[in-house]
């Protein structure tokens, strides 16, 4: 569970339910047809921006904001040096059988015990990357659609009520509960796009780069191990994916 998307989607909701809460009686700030406007006319509106497929994968994508964890890369590291040296020692062949955190390691250990070119490796390997890649990419760019949508789907509510206001001005005093009810369709709109959608957006772009860096890592790790590379070259060019404040000083020894 990714505590930071958590705690930031909880506490932001419950800053603003306090403030309503604080300003009065919260009741004021529910109206169904603002609600209806802003919610289910932003969906359709990013529907019809996508492919229905493009579209319902998203919610699939999203609960990654929520449930991911990336295989810490100094780990992973040494899983490979460990491979690394038993190959160096009995060959691509004594890879075989061999368990791993990591399933995209996994199934690159498996082409190469399968005896395929360096080629068709690399190959096969950046395919699968660039699809999850694209999964999140898509993901990121329907989220960002919707929040770009939201504060305008908001803004035509807040037209129509305001029509509505100014087409029954018999009665003053319904103007003002009439201009509130106008108005909460703007705050709809503002809510759903700056604490859910963008931030949702953002989240997935921050895991298909996370995603990325391991999968480039570990590419580039089967490509060293099938060319015969020494376990300790491997080690210390694959520590250039991690920041150079969490490099274990044993990378210079």
């Amino acid at each position: 569970m990714d505590l930071a998307t958590v705690i930031g989607l909880v506490g932001g909701v419950a800053i603003v339910i306090m403030a309503m809460i604080l300003g009065g009686d919260i009741g004021v700030y529910i109206n169904v047809p603002s609600i209806l406007i802003v919610l289910i006319g932003s969906i359709f509106v990013v529907l019809m921006k996508f492919g229905l497929g493009q579209f319902l994968g998203a919610i699939k994508v999203v609960a990654k904001a929520f449930r991911f964890k990336v295989d810490d890369p100094l780990d992973l590291i040494g899983q490979i040096v460990e491979l690394a040296d038993a190959a160096r020692k009995g060959g691509l062949l004594s890879l075989e059988g061999k368990e791993v955190s990591n399933d995209f390691l996994q199934k690159g250990i498996g082409l190469l015990v399968d005896g395929h070119d360096p080629e068709v490796v690399k190959t096969l390997m950046m395919k699968d990357m660039n699809q999850a890649s694209s999964r999140h990419e898509w993901g990121a760019k329907i989220f960002t659609a919707l929040g770009d949508v939201a504060p305008a789907m908001g803004m035509i509510g807040t037209l129509i009520g305001l029509v509505a206001m100014l087409s029954n001005m018999d009665d003053p005093k319904s103007i003002g509960p009439a201009m509130a009810v106008a108005l909460l369709t703007t705050l709809y709109g503002a809510i759903l796009a700056n604490m859910f959608a963008l931030p949702f957006a953002d989240k997935l772009t921050l895991r298909r780069d996370e995603e990325a860096l391991v999968k480039n890592l570990v590419i580039d790790a089967l490509l060293a191990i099938q060319g015969g590379q020494n376990p300790r070259v491997i080690d210390v060019m694959l520590r250039n994916y991690v920041p150079e404040g969490k490099r274990n000083s044993d990378e210079s020894e």
